[in-house]
């Protein structure tokens, strides 16, 4: 029996297993909630850029039909409303602008002269529209699609 110690099979602990039987659940303790963290955060800024996403191309669609020649707001505003339904979007949540190509005032589509710039822009609120598992992006915060296109 020399060499062997007493007691011990070859599936039982050592003497020196003692001390790391909770380091699991404490190495867990302190890892998961930077995990969880990291997940949600991730959905949080990937739901954040799926918005902004959908807005710049209502935006854009809207713009596509402001730079024709006999376009009217209402048909601007309409197919914006197009857009964003084909998300499944309801028009309560968000907000139609359309500018002047430097974004100081509201214009009326149709005085537009052929080769000035004509802004589309469609927003909401991220408190509004958004999913904000922890909260990182503030609920008054603003996402945004634009887009300028030149009047045929």
């Amino acid at each position: 029996m020399r060499g062997k110690k007493r007691g011990l099979t070859p599936f039982s602990r050592t003497p020196f297993s003692r001390g790391r039987r909770g380091s699991a659940l404490l190495d867990a303790a302190l890892v998961l909630p930077i995990l969880l963290s990291l997940m949600f955060g991730t959905v949080e800024y990937g739901h954040f850029f799926f918005w902004k996403h959908t807005l710049q191309g209502a935006a854009r669609e809207g713009a596509r039909t402001a730079i024709t020649a006999n376009a009217l707001n209402s048909e601007v505003i309409n197919a914006v409303r197009t857009a964003m339904n084909a998300a499944g979007v309801d028009q309560s949540k968000y907000t139609v602008k359309i500018r002047n190509g430097t974004d100081t005032a509201d214009v009326d589509v149709k005085n537009v002269t052929a080769g000035n710039a004509v802004l589309v822009k469609v927003y909401a609120q991220w408190g509004t529209v958004g999913m904000r598992p922890l909260g990182l992006i503030s609920a008054s915060k603003q996402v945004t699609g634009q887009t300028v296109m030149r009047k045929e």
